[in-house]
């Protein structure tokens, strides 16, 4: 099932913290705003596993890079309802498995149609992941996002699909889930080896944004210097962690996002 690699998967964008999306054949690109992806392998589906995993006929188990799943609202139909039973062919920087066995990859049943992940987006059955770093690629899972979002499908009919960040409690109650957190950055503040965005006074019980010394240089390279984000509107994406107060960390530019100025 695995084939040739060549170039692209990792992190996404947004406005000032660019970083965007999508998708192509081995040489030719799939989509005119997409970037070039090796071809890594295609398959028949035989099941699906949830909203972003399906399980191809040979046994390969197929994860959809650069979205994830609403848990409140993401069902395995929606991916089935597009893919069950179909032939798919897989492209992506390379065929490497993730620690689960599973392998990333954007899953195309027709390559002159959008990849699953762009249809799922459109459609408000998942958020992108903001780990997409090539910025041609960022920007089609972006698009789709933001276009459900416009169009209020899905997800998006729900009032609270963005977390507010001055409220805290709201935010601790999706521990362990991926979700979206948008509020003003009241301050900047470096500890150790951890910046923080903070969007409280109060550093122990309200919503921040950590992000760790490694990551400082992918923040230069895209021209973002963090001490700018204060006082600006953000949108920031990831997995909730409780630390006192909740916590997003910054895994990848693409999971912050200016949403206004001041």
């Amino acid at each position: 099932m695995r084939a040739a690699s060549a170039k692209c998967d990792v992190p996404y964008a947004a406005t000032l913290l660019l970083a965007v999306i999508g998708i192509s054949t081995s040489v030719q690109p799939v989509s005119a705003a997409g970037c070039m992806f090796a071809a890594q392998g295609e398959g028949r589906v035989a099941d699906v596993i949830d909203v972003r995993t399906l399980r191809l006929s040979d046994g390969n188990e197929i994860r959809l890079a650069g979205i994830e799943s609403i848990v409140s609202s993401s069902k395995p139909n929606d991916l089935a309802a597009l893919i069950a039973g179909r032939d798919v062919i897989l492209y992506g920087e390379n065929d490497m498995p993730d620690r689960y066995g599973r392998q990333p990859a954007f899953v195309f049943a027709d390559p002159a149609e959008p990849s699953l992940q762009v249809q799922l987006l459109a459609q408000g059955a998942a958020l992108a992941s903001g780990t997409i770093s090539d910025t041609a690629c960022a920007a089609e899972l972006s698009a789709a996002e933001g276009s459900a979002r416009r169009l209020k499908r899905g997800i998006w009919t729900q009032t609270n699909a963005i977390k507010n960040a001055e409220s805290p409690g709201d935010i601790l109650a999706d521990v362990g889930r991926f979700v979206l957190v948008e509020g003003r950055v009241l301050s900047v503040r470096q500890a150790g080896t951890v910046t923080y965005l903070n969007f409280g006074r109060r550093w122990t019980q309200d919503f921040a944004v950590t992000i760790s010394r490694r990551m400082m240089t992918a923040f230069e390279t895209a021209g973002i210097t963090l001490k700018s984000l204060e006082r600006r509107h953000i949108r920031v994406r990831g997995w909730v962690e409780k630390r006192g107060g909740p916590r997003i960390e910054a895994l990848a530019v693409g999971q912050i996002e200016v949403v206004g100025d001041n």
